[in-house]
């Protein structure tokens, strides 16, 4: 691609032309799931929007290597190191052991991702297999003198953090107890934040481990910082994540490898905005954190959410509701059956219409890219998309090659539409006897047949060049 990229960077709050560390490598890591529960919409529109970022830098031409995290221990119900751990309380909810919660919620994940078409990481790295690179990294903070210890755990000390929340626009000093964090009375200052946990008195873990400072787990943010330092490597390139966690999460991420590494360790942090129910919070009370299960279960097509969240820009909220969904379906069938009727020209090329196809490609593909490399402006890029089937004027060949193209960047599946599958026998059957009646000009029994091939979920078109019979994807 010969157009620039632009990424907005939450550290600068502006548009950056985007330039790696290393001359046509992208190193990036994205925060995944933490598998206690099944994922919803809101979960996955971050892993969409990571998910169309490594399709565009690798469109781009970069070597990406993309690690995505499981979280199976540490993240508390408390952002601020308080409740219970997420796995071990569905756990006890359930009547099950940690590890079956874990098993049974990444493999829901993993089909969920697959059935949205989402690009698999180069690693997807589970935190409970990486505990001690977790422990050696709090050694080297401790060694450092960023850490103190409590009744409950390590902390990290943020007033010794020089940019501590820089990337959450926060002054430390500011921060009360009881806003943006729990009141803790061991805590030197209200935003430091625990790196190790001990295990409670009284009552054991099912997922605890040895460590130099008592038996315990680790913090939520040490997973990422070491499982970024142990894939990637500091610096590296990207961080992606959703918006809720710019403000704790990865400004704590941040502060520890800084203290470990002592400079910036991660060039451009990028975040996705909420998703919304009816312009209201997703929330477990309102009952309305949906699943891809729940989607399918009222007869939508996953790819149809993919192609609603494809319609809103990254950085905006993306209002869900179910007229939307099913708007979006109708527009992504549409599209699907719009792709059916290109067919290449068939002609061969001579040297005059060959360089007509060459131009006609690349002033498509110039549109698409202003769109798509402007901060992955994909609802720009689907209208590129759009204009492109609807042009009149555009080779067949073109547009089956711009359309192959594209969906690189869009991952929703539209090859589906190019390929060239014969007909049932008996829906052939029936579109011959039509194109007789209608050169025999019986134009009831023609209409009768065209009825009884709509009826098995196809629509037939007659053309200059005779008729063409196209799979109905609503049918």
């Amino acid at each position: 691609m010969k157009t620039p990229l632009y990424l907005y960077n939450s550290l600068s709050r502006k548009k950056e032309l985007f330039v790696p560390l290393k001359k046509g490598e992208v190193r990036l890591y994205a925060c995944g799931p933490t598998v206690y529960d099944y994922a919803h919409i809101g979960n996955f529109r971050s892993f969409l929007f990571s998910d169309i970022l490594v399709r565009t830098l690798r469109a781009d031409g970069y070597r990406v290597r993309y690690i995505q995290n499981i979280t199976d221990v540490g993240h508390l119900t408390d952002d601020a190191d308080a409740g219970d751990d997420k796995v071990e309380k569905a756990a006890l909810e359930k009547g099950k052991s940690a590890q079956e919660i874990v098993d049974h919620y990444t493999e829901a994940f993993l089909q969920d991702a697959r059935t949205l078409n989402l690009i698999e990481p180069d690693v997807r790295p589970r935190a409970t297999d990486h505990i001690k690179e977790q422990i050696a990294f709090i050694r080297t903070l401790e060694k450092k003198g960023f850490t103190y210890k409590t009744s409950d755990g390590i902390y990290f000390e943020t007033t010794k953090a020089e940019h501590y929340g820089e990337l959450a626009s926060m002054d430390v000093r500011q921060t009360k107890e009881g806003a943006r964090v729990a009141r803790n009375p061991e805590k030197k200052h209200p935003s430091d934040f625990a790196l190790w946990k001990f295990s409670p008195k009284g009552r054991g873990r099912q997922m605890e481990w040895d460590s130099p400072w008592g038996v315990g787990f680790p913090g939520w943010h040490i997973e990422c910082s070491a499982l970024g330092l142990l894939f990637l490597g500091f610096p590296f390139d990207i961080h992606t994540g959703g918006i809720d966690h710019r403000e704790i999460h990865h400004t704590n991420e941040i502060a520890q490898n800084e203290g470990y590494y002592g400079k910036e360790t991660v060039r451009y942090w990028l975040h996705n905005e909420f998703v919304t129910v009816d312009g209201s919070k997703m929330s477990k009370s309102l009952k309305n954190t949906y699943t891809l299960t729940d989607l399918k279960e009222r007869g939508h097509s996953p790819l149809a959410f993919r192609y609603l969240a494809l319609t809103t820009h990254y950085r905006q909220t993306l209002n869900f509701s179910w007229d939307a969904l099913l708007g979006a379906e109708n527009s992504y069938k549409n599209l699907l059956e719009h792709i059916q009727r290109i067919k290449a020209d068939g002609f061969t090329l001579n040297p005059f219409r060959a360089r007509k196809i060459s131009a006609e490609k690349k002033n498509w593909r110039k549109r698409f890219e202003s769109a798509i490399q402007n901060d992955l402006g994909t609802p720009e890029a689907l209208a590129v998309l759009w204009d492109l089937i609807k042009a009149d004027g555009v080779s067949g060949k073109a547009k089956k090659t711009l359309v192959k193209e594209f969906d690189a960047f869009l991952g929703l599946g539209l090859e589906m539409g190019l390929k060239k599958s014969p007909l049932p026998a008996h829906i052939l059957e029936l579109a011959e006897k039509r194109e007789a009646a209608r050169k025999g000009k019986d134009w009831t029994q023609a209409d009768v047949l065209r009825k009884d091939i709509e009826k098995e979920g196809f629509s037939v078109e007659d053309t200059e060049n005779g008729y063409r019979v196209i799979k109905k994807l609503g049918g």
